[in-house]
């Protein structure tokens, strides 16, 4: 069915209203996908669809993208050529908010290329390269539902929101076989073990163990129902519409099994699941003496079997703390008795840093199951969750944001700066496009002098607070307001600051901020976990404790803002695609259309500014050398190859296929070409019609 245009560059206005009434046209008569020349636009349909099947696979594999309707799996075939013809590395960015269908896409993809690449995909032992390629693809498709279980929840905005960041790069053999991968991640909230919003739920895979474990587990582990554990029976949501947890659980120990975890790991990591939610379960209660007595000891027996640790050590170390005054000038220890907020504090602590370091070791299971000794080509596909405003905007909606706010920086400067500066380079006649770079907010929040960012005083206020909680966050929100309040995208209130990001203005509460850009496993909590007699809870807790930190401690902001440009080093090195996914409702409901919200994603998307450069310019451009060789066969002028100055032979094969002039410029060393279509489909016919 045709709706509306299939590429936004040939809408007629260019309007926010023309683009959101494109959207919408082909939205309700389920046509999900729209380009603006390269870009993919996807909108969430909030359903299965039928269009990602075999026949779809066989129609796209080797098309030119204007041969069919847009789809996902035109852009994954095209950066898998791309890859094997230019050898060339190649990675997609996929952005949107939470919610807009960015992990699926990721999916979608990574399910095509593993089915279109290399050789055919059926196991052949005599030839052996095809049985990695074939490991690897298990691996790469098995990665998804595991990660999923352990860094996947349900939040108000999406039933299953990715609450980290991830960047899977897929190695190929120079004959485009995958024999290889390597996953980043980054940002896993492991807030969300111990404290969550009304409404939402923890990671999927507390709720999976407790629905799906057979009467045995259930019996050596200790677990009951969801409802008894204080970890998840806060935000009173367990059960969610389209998530079948007992059935999910089977598929995250098929997941474990084909990534080689072994029977007696798979074993560790529930047992380490389940004793999460029993330190959950400690609560405390102060005693006449007003010292801290642990309250329900029956929990703390459980702890101690699944975490493998002596319960008088558990006690004493989840009520008292050594304290070194290490932030000052010199070093001493004293042993400190905690009050019951702080006893709550530590028992939290424990019970992230064992979910965040389990959730590690898995990444690292992947990685070894698919690690090769050297690098060829790969394709990365990067999946982040998106830009996230709340009623209540915390520390890790502004690390979330702040990473959003880098790969917007990455599209501008690659989409619309790059390509409007290589106009200039190349010589070619066109009117630049004002368009807003976000750098300036960038600036704002990572800057480290001249003036500092936000960042930077954080971590100061951090190296040098002694106050904990309220008092700390008082002092950041008061040098903020004294060292930025006159930068035109920040402004404060009483209780926190305002960013004025790409996305619209978010607001951040600055309770927590410091607490949790300090991030610190305090030193009793590992000596205690490497107090375990499980070799693997002590292998999670391997770290030195004797080796003395010089200079400052590494901040929770610190680092993701070292991953954050690591991250963009590694993706300016690669060709870049980009899906923009958008969500065109918060009821979650197939047909659901609210003009509102498309509006406000199609207007800090950016869609507008995109398609007047594309509009202005020249869509498709090709070093004449290449051009030459890959059209050589329409004349015999240029076959078998063109004799004299390549620009000239451009220029012949350009004429000769009766191509307008006002069509295309020759640049220095490449062809532009203002409506790809015009070169893509007709000319690839008759080149492959001359072929045969």
């Amino acid at each position: 069915k045709h709706s509306g245009v299939d590429d936004m560059v040939l809408l007629s206005k260019i309007t926010e209203e023309a683009i959101v009434e494109n959207l919408k046209k082909r939205y309700i008569n389920s046509t999900l996908i729209t380009y603006i020349g390269p870009v993919l636009i996807s909108v969430n349909p909030f359903k299965q669809m039928p269009y990602f099947g075999d026949k779809e696979i066989e129609m796209y594999q080797g098309a030119a993208q204007y041969e069919n309707p847009p789809h996902i799996y035109a852009l994954a075939d095209n950066m898998y050529r791309n890859m094997i013809i230019d050898r060339e590395n190649q990675c997609v960015i996929i952005s949107g908010e939470s919610g807009a269908g960015k992990t699926v896409a990721a999916k979608y993809i990574m399910g095509y290329i593993s089915r279109v690449s290399g050789v055919n995909t059926t196991r052949d032992l005599t030839s052996l390269s095809q049985v990695p390629s074939q490991h690897v693809k298990d691996i790469i498709l098995q990665s998804n539902p595991l990660l999923e279980a352990f860094g996947n929840a349900k939040t108000v905005r999406n039933n299953n929101s990715s609450r980290f960041g991830k960047y899977f790069e897929i190695q190929f053999s120079p004959g485009g076989e995958p024999n290889g991968g390597k996953i980043s991640n980054f940002l896993l909230e492991k807030s969300r073990v111990v404290m969550r919003n009304p409404g939402e739920r923890s990671f999927h895979i507390f709720y999976q163990l407790i629905e799906g474990a057979s009467a045995e587990q259930k019996t050596n582990l200790g677990i009951t129902s969801l409802d008894y554990y204080q970890y998840l029976n806060q935000s009173g949501s367990y059960k969610v519409d389209d998530i079948n947890d007992k059935k999910d659980f089977q598929e995250t120990l098929h997941a474990m099994n084909v990534i080689g975890i072994f029977p007696d790991e798979r074993a560790m990591v529930l047992q380490i699941v389940a004793g999460i939610l029993h330190v959950g379960n400690i609560n405390f209660k102060e005693s006449e003496r007003k010292d801290v007595k642990i309250r329900t000891l029956v929990v703390t027996k459980f702890d101690c079997y699944t975490n493998g640790i002596n319960q008088d050590r558990l006690k004493e170390k989840l009520t008292s703390r050594k304290m070194d005054s290490k932030w000052g000038g010199k070093s001493e220890s004293i042993n400190v008795t905690l009050n019951v907020e702080q006893a709550c504090y530590t028992r939290d602590a424990l019970s992230k840093a064992l979910h965040a370091r389990l959730f590690d070791y898995l990444v690292e299971s992947i990685n070894k199951a698919m690690q090769k000794d050297h690098e060829e080509i790969n394709i990365g596909v990067l999946d982040i969750y998106g830009f996230e405003i709340f009623q209540k905007n915390g520390f890790e909606q502004f690390c979330i944001n702040f990473v959003n706010e880098k790969l917007q920086q990455i599209f501008i400067e690659l989409t619309l700066k790059a390509e409007q500066e290589e106009y200039v380079q190349e010589g070619i006649r066109w009117t630049p496009i004002e368009y807003f770079n976000n750098k300036i907010v960038c600036d704002l929040i990572e800057n480290v002098k001249n003036p500092p960012g936000i960042m930077s005083i954080l971590d100061d206020v951090c190296a040098t607070m002694h106050a904990t909680g309220e008092g700390a966050d008082q002092t950041l929100l008061q040098k903020l307001q004294m060292q930025i309040r006159t930068h035109e995208h920040f402004n404060s209130w009483n209780q926190g600051f305002i960013i004025h990001h790409y996305a619209g203005k978010v607001s951040y509460d600055i309770d927590g901020f410091c607490e949790r850009n300090r991030d610190v496993l305090f030193t009793d909590l590992i000596e205690l976990m490497q107090s375990s007699q499980i070799a693997f809870i002590q292998a999670l807790f391997s770290e030195s404790l004797q080796a003395e930190k010089k200079g400052r401690p590494t901040t929770a902001s610190s680092k993701i803002k070292k991953q954050a440009n690591d991250l963009v080093s590694t993706l300016m090195k690669c060709t870049p695609h980009y899906i923009r996914c958008i969500k065109p409702n918060e009821t979650k409901k197939p047909h659901d259309w609210e003009e509102s919200r498309v509006k406000h994603q199609v207007e800090y998307l950016g869609l507008k500014e995109n398609i007047r450069v594309r509009r202005a310019g020249y869509a498709y451009r090709r070093m004449f050398r290449k051009f030459l060789q890959r059209y050589a066969i329409l004349t015999k002028e240029t076959w078998p190859s063109w004799k004299g100055d390549e620009k000239q032979g451009v220029l012949h094969l350009l004429k000769s296929v009766n191509v307008d002039s006002d069509q295309y410029q020759l640049g220095k060393t490449k062809v532009f070409i203002k409506a790809p279509e015009s070169v893509s489909t007709p000319w690839e016919h008759m080149a492959s019609r001359y072929w045969h």
